[in-house]
């Protein structure tokens, strides 16, 4: 059977991908495994983190997006990044001005993080028809100083800052703009596309990391916010309950979502930010988030049970929350 759109399932990643890692180095303390945003290195006295994230599900900003989604999953270790590398795939009859303006896009980007890009490379690709940008980003920190997803407990508090779907909403706004200003009208957009500028999640994930109280924290990606819970909690071998009338979802997502016929939880989320904390922190590092201007919320719990992975309804029911096969992004390109 084909694969879906998308980055593969975590069973194929189980079954193939696992199973074809090298030469083992004992210096690598967390390698590839579900859920886990970075890799960490032990040099020395510090560690190491680093991830690689392609952009490949949109053509407007993708070099603001590139640099943003990789520095996030840094951030995601409680890890400030510092360098960034691209890798650069341009289609066929690709020209200076389409290099330029990604270009010009990381930068934009690196800078208002204080990130330098440091090398990278780039071409042009025969066999594709848009722009890809593959980004590596990487920062240090002190032995010892990180969290991962395996370090989710049973009873810690789920918090979700901003809401599902942010770069699903400003991907959408941007790709499929002149559908979506015939539906909504042309102020609709001008808010919908402003969502780029809360893709970074690297402010709240490090002012809650260094509060202290932190499990873990994920960066809802690709499956949005449902598959980013799955992902927390198969890294850790927990189970989850939360509350649909807890997870904010904007009007502009709302919209969207309800002209696509897509699923706000199953979209791509970057821009939000799901953190595992204890219980007795919850509330501070909320606060500590809200005084930033950036909403956060507790969402749920996980459980022990790690069968257990539930949604409350707004009418109180109970229903599983199944882990995405792929994005609803994809679905709502088709259509």
């Amino acid at each position: 059977m084909d694969f879906p759109v998308g980055k593969v399932t975590p069973e194929i990643l189980k079954d193939i991908v696992f199973n074809y890692l090298g030469a083992k180095d004992d210096n690598v303390l967390i390698g590839p495994a579900l859920g886990e945003d970075a890799a960490i290195i032990n040099i020395e006295k510090n560690i190491l983190a680093v991830s690689c994230d392609p952009i490949s599900g949109a053509e407007s900003r993708i070099g603001w997006l590139a640099v943003n989604v990789a520095a996030n999953d840094v951030a995601t270790r409680g890890v400030k990044p510092r360098w960034f590398l691209p890798c650069i795939l341009l289609p066929k009859g690709s020209d200076r001005a389409l290099l330029r303006e990604i270009c010009d896009q990381m930068d934009k980007a690196a800078k208002a993080l204080k990130i330098s890009i440091i090398g990278g490379h780039t071409e042009t690709t025969p066999g594709i028809s848009h722009p890809l940008v593959i980004g590596f980003c990487a920062g240090y920190s002190k032995k010892g100083k990180f969290v991962s997803c395996s370090g989710v407990v049973p009873g810690s508090k789920i918090i979700l800052t901003k809401g599902a779907g942010v770069e699903g909403t400003a991907i959408l706004a941007a790709e499929r703009y002149k559908i979506l200003e015939k539906e909504f009208g042309e102020n609709f957009m001008i808010k919908a596309e402003k969502y780029y500028s809360q893709i970074s999640v690297v402010d709240e994930a490090l002012l809650a990391y260094n509060y202290g109280g932190v499990l873990a924290m994920h960066d809802p990606t690709e499956g949005g916010v449902a598959g980013a819970l799955h992902e927390m909690a198969e890294a850790s071998g927990t189970g989850f309950n939360v509350y649909e009338d807890k997870i904010y979802i904007s009007p502009d997502t709302k919209k969207i979502c309800g002209f696509f016929m897509i699923d706000p939880l199953k979209l791509i989320s970057s821009g939000a930010l799901l953190l595992a904390v204890k219980h007795d922190k919850a509330k501070a590092i909320i606060n500590n988030i809200r005084k930033r201007g950036i909403k956060a919320s507790v969402i749920g719990e996980f459980l022990e049970d790690k069968n257990v992975r539930t949604i409350v309804k707004k009418d109180g029911s109970t229903h599983p929350l199944a882990m995405p096969r792929s994005d609803d992004l994809w679905l709502a390109l088709k259509r």
